[in-house]
C-alpha cells in the first residue's frame, strides 16, 4: 500500500511529540536504537520473523455525494530485521519485508477480481496489493548521520506506550506522462499510524521481545489507479487496525489461504541484505500496465 503500513508504523517510530494528558517517554542514544529496534521488528534479534496483521475497510469520499463504503481489505506484511554495525555509528537495525493486502465485497466478504466502477460504468480488473519488497532503504544507526545520538519520544499512558506519526505523502506520480488515462498529477497521500506497546516490554533491555504490539492505520489518498478515474475530483479513506505477532497462527486462517493460493512468496520476508528498490502499489501497476502494452 505504497509505503508499507507495518514497516512505515515501526520505522517512524524514533522521534514524536508528546500531548497534554500524556507522560512523555524519551530515550537517546544506545538505549534507544534497541528499544526502536524493538518497536520497529519486535525484537533486538536478527533474522526473527515478525507477523503484522490489519483489517478494515475503504470508502470514497466526492464533493457533493455521499460515502460510499467501496471495499473491506485485510493483508499481512512479514518481516524480520538485520543488526549491523558501523564502527562510527555504533549498533543499528535495518527492516526488510514484503505485504499482501486484498479487497474484499462488503457485502459477502469475497475477494473481488473485477470491479464495476460505479462513476465510469467501466467494469475493471481489481490490482491486489502485492508490494516486494518493503524495507527500510538503509539501516539506523545509535549515532545519527549528522553525529547527534539517535533519539525516540513515545507517548506513555500507565502501562502503554504509543508511537504516532502522520506521513505526508507527495511527488511525481510514477504513472505521469504516457499513463495520464489511469491517474493525473502529483501523487497526494497522507498515512496516519498509531502503535500500541506495553510499556514493561519495551523498556526493560533485558526483554528481547515485544510479545504482541496493536495497530490503528488511516491513510488518505487519491484514486487507486486501476480504477482507471483519471482526474476525477475525490478521495479514497482507509481505516484499518490489527496487531503484530510472532505467532502465525494467530492470523486469520482465510488469510493463509489467500496467501498459498496467490502469493506463496509472501509467506516469508526477504533476505536481510536484501538491495532491491521498494515496490509500491503504483509501480506494481505500471509494471502490470506496461507488461500488457508491449504484447
Amino acid at each position: 500500500m505504497s509505503k508499507s503500513l507495518l514497516c512505515a508504523a515501526g520505522a517512524a517510530a524514533v522521534l514524536f511529540t508528546s500531548i497534554a494528558g500524556a507522560e512523555p517517554f524519551k530515550r537517546e542514544g544506545a538505549e534507544a536504537l534497541e528499544i526502536s529496534a524493538k518497536l520497529t521488528c519486535g525484537t533486538s534479534e536478527a533474522g526473527v520473523t515478525r507477523y503484522g496483521y490489519w483489517e478494515g475497510r475503504l470508502y470514497s469520499r466526492v464533493p457533493g455525494e455521499r460515502d460510499r463504503h467501496l471495499f473491506d481489505v485485510f493483508g499481512v506484511n512479514v518481516r524480520q530485521c538485520g543488526r549491523p554495525t558501523d564502527p562510527v555509528r555504533g549498533k543499528g537495525y535495518r527492516s526488510v519485508s514484503r505485504e499482501i493486502m486484498v479487497y474484499l465485497d462488503p457485502a459477502t466478504g469475497e475477494i473481488i477480481d473485477t470491479w464495476k466502477n460505479p462513476w465510469t460504468g467501466e467494469t475493471v480488473d481489481v490490482m491486489q496489493v502485492a508490494n516486494d519488497p518493503v524495507n527500510m532503504r538503509e539501516p539506523t544507526f545509535a549515532i545519527r548521520k549528522d553525529g547527534t545520538p539517535h533519539q525516540v519520544e513515545l507517548r506513555r499512558y500507565d502501562d502503554t506506550l504509543v508511537a504516532s506519526s502522520e506521513v505526508p505523502l507527495f511527488y511525481v506520480n510514477p504513472l505521469a506522462g504516457d499513463f495520464q488515462e489511469y491517474v493525473g498529477g502529483q501523487y497526494h497521500a497522507m498515512e496516519i499510524f498509531n502503535t500500541y506497546y506495553r510499556a514493561a516490554e519495551v523498556i526493560d533491555p533485558k526483554a528481547k521481545r515485544i510479545a504482541e504490539s496493536k495497530i490503528s492505520w488511516q491513510r488518505l489518498s487519491k484514486w487507486l489507479p486501476w480504477m482507471k478515474m483519471g482526474d476525477r475530483e475525490g478521495t479514497m479513506v482507509f481505516n484499518a487496525t490489527g496487531f503484530s505477532t510472532f505467532d502465525p497462527a494467530k492470523l486469520p486462517p482465510r488469510l493463509w489461504k489467500v496467501v498459498d493460493e496467490r502469493f506463496p512468496a509472501y509467506r516469508t520476508a526477504p533476505p536481510v541484505d536484501d538491495a532491491r528498490p521498494n515496490e509500491t502499489t503504483w509501480s506494481a501497476f505500471r509494471k502490470l500496465i506496461e507488461a500488457k502494452r508491449s504484447k
